[in-house]
């Protein structure tokens, strides 16, 4: 049975935390405009026919049919996704991940954080984004130099709590110039 208001109100939610995840991180108005293409038909039907409340719908709708047109939709659209960071490169002439522009790496790792959040709801611990990063480290495509930025903010959230964290990236941010 779809679940469209349980489904709003769980995109919402966690489309507003990011946003502030991403002002404590010094990308504010990139936040703004953070997952606005999950309320696009494609995706948000979807999301409403797929709702788990404890998980992406986008996998019940993998579960069901072998693949997700909702996350392919969704992929493509958002910059903050490593998958949408694969081109073709110009001597193997395959598809390869390349590097993310570090912005896109501070919404990505604000994104798994408000995520973790959400669907551990009163459960969260600052351990859960890396760990939920490390099951799924060895089935990823993902350049190294982005998966280990990534790796290392998440590690330094589980051991060094969020304050620290966010103020550390806030200053990489300034000092690598990102924007």
């Amino acid at each position: 049975m779809p679940h469209p208001i349980r489904h709003f109100i769980t995109i919402t939610r966690h489309r507003h935390r990011v946003i502030a995840h991403c002002f404590r991180a010094g990308i504010g108005w990139q936040g703004l405009f953070h997952d606005l293409s999950k309320y696009t038909p494609t995706e948000f039907f979807a999301g409403a026919k797929y709702y788990l409340g404890t998980r992406s719908p986008n996998e019940g709708e993998r579960e069901k049919n072998g693949y997700s047109l909702a996350w392919m939709h969704h992929k493509g659209r958002n910059r903050h996704h490593f998958e949408y960071w694969v081109d073709i490169n110009p001597v193997s002439k395959r598809y390869e991940p390349v590097k993310m522009p570090l912005r896109f790496v501070i919404e990505m790792f604000c994104d798994r954080v408000a995520a973790s959040k959400i669907y551990q709801g009163k459960n969260y611990k600052d351990t859960h984004p890396i760990e939920y990063f490390m099951r799924g480290k060895d089935r990823r495509s993902i350049h190294p130099a982005t998966s280990d930025l990534l790796e290392e903010w998440l590690r330094m959230l589980s051991e060094k709590g969020e304050k620290e964290t966010f103020r550390y990236i806030k200053s990489y941010k300034k000092a690598h110039k990102a924007y």
